[in-house]
């Protein structure tokens, strides 16, 4: 039977994955040496592993099979035809909030069983509602781009694409949604997630130069937060750097596509020990820095099961290093944003305090951006002023 072996694949594919390389990737290699699997075939067992990851450290005492049903059922909220065949009392309450669904699974969960690591979570954090949203699939955000708020409205439209506008230029749609065909992707919008979105009242911080002059976005990885700032300041003159070469060959064809022709770009590793810096000439520096990545972990659930926490301590440290040789390339009065897409206190209250007493920094603002309202990333920021 189908599903039968669907499940027995799925869970013969979660005993050999380690966790070193993203589920994704692991996945694909899978399926290229075993070509007995269709296009449906692989949709399935990708989604049962992904739902079993879903679960995080949860159900425990349970078997691998087991957990992975338990994943389907409480992940979905729509018939499952694999879930009727093994679990038809879990199928026909499907539709059922969580709290009604976890008592039906006949073994002990918490929802905080999922994330064990509250204790070590920036202030301000829904708990619950973080927790919970482990079980959702984040959606797919889109950042229209000045000027072509009404092209891509008609262009989603028009391809029947299911949407929603946030705000002025936030489009919200499903993340297994296709836009290569429909819109010029980083000439009219470019793919940003919502929170991602909202760094924009950061770089417009009251206290920050209404028209800062230079900018350099020190770990650009591939340039999303870059454009924004050219879309908000045009004629900004920025410079980008980040420690990995191929990274920055993404980010150079990006704005080519984005049309932004003039720029500085170099690679460094700025956590490193003598790196060579800029001098100081910036108005702003954006600092999204390496970090846990833990406001993502909806989007890579596999993370939930192999992070270890002592990571959380060097990224704490790699942060403040990177900081440290950052901050004396701005200007005096010039401004820092400094990012992470962590939920760790560590990576973020405890290096924003490093900030404003190592460098004498003026902390504008600072806030954790939860994102579970919008099926979105949580992100850290804070805005300082170089006295």
């Amino acid at each position: 039977m189908k599903f039968e072996s669907h499940l027995t694949t799925a869970s013969e594919i979660l005993y050999h994955y380690n966790g070193k390389e993203p589920f994704a990737y692991f996945i694909k290699k899978i399926f290229r040496q075993n070509k007995k699997y269709g296009a449906t075939d692989r949709r399935t067992i990708t989604h049962l592993c992904y739902c079993y990851f879903r679960l995080g450290h949860s159900l425990k005492a349970i078997s691998l099979k087991e957990k992975i049903l338990a994943g389907v059922f409480l992940c979905n909220q729509t018939p499952y035809e694999l879930l009727a065949y093994f679990k038809p009392e879990w199928n026909a309450g499907i539709d059922l909030p969580l709290a009604k669904k976890i008592p039906m699974i006949h073994c002990p969960l918490a929802v905080q069983d999922i994330f064990p690591w509250k204790e070590q979570l920036s202030d301000g954090i829904d708990h619950e509602n973080f927790f919970c949203s482990f079980l959702t699939q984040p959606d797919l955000f889109l950042r229209i781009r000045p000027g072509c708020r009404e092209k891509i409205l008609q262009k989603l439209s028009g391809a029947k694409v299911d949407f929603k506008l946030l705000d002025g230029s936030c489009v919200a749609m499903p993340n297994s949604t296709k836009l290569d065909h429909i819109i010029e992707l980083n000439k009219e919008a470019v793919i940003q997630d919502y929170n991602s979105q909202q760094m924009a009242s950061f770089f417009l911080s009251p206290g920050i130069s209404c028209q800062p002059q230079t900018a350099w976005d020190c770990c650009a990885a591939s340039g999303g937060k870059s454009i924004m700032l050219y879309d908000l300041f045009p004629g900004i003159s920025l410079t980008v750097s980040d420690i990995r070469e191929s990274v920055l060959l993404n980010l150079k064809k990006r704005f080519a596509e984005a049309g932004i022709k003039k720029y500085k770009a170099f690679v460094a590793d700025l956590s490193g020990p003598g790196c060579r810096l800029p001098e100081p000439e910036y108005d702003l520096i954006i600092a999204d820095v390496p970090c846990s990545g833990s406001g993502t972990w909806a989007r890579t659930p596999e993370s939930l099961s192999f992070f270890n926490s002592d990571a959380i301590e060097k990224y704490s440290l790699q942060q403040k290093k990177i900081i440290s040789n950052t901050v004396p390339a701005l200007k005096k009065n010039g401004a820092l944003v400094y990012i992470t897409c962590s939920v760790f206190r560590k990576e973020n209250e405890e290096v924003a305090a490093f900030i404003k007493e190592r460098f004498n920094m003026q902390l504008l603002t600072m806030k954790l951006l939860e994102g579970h309202h919008v099926k979105g990333d949580c992100m850290f920021a804070a805005s300082f002023i170089k006295q």
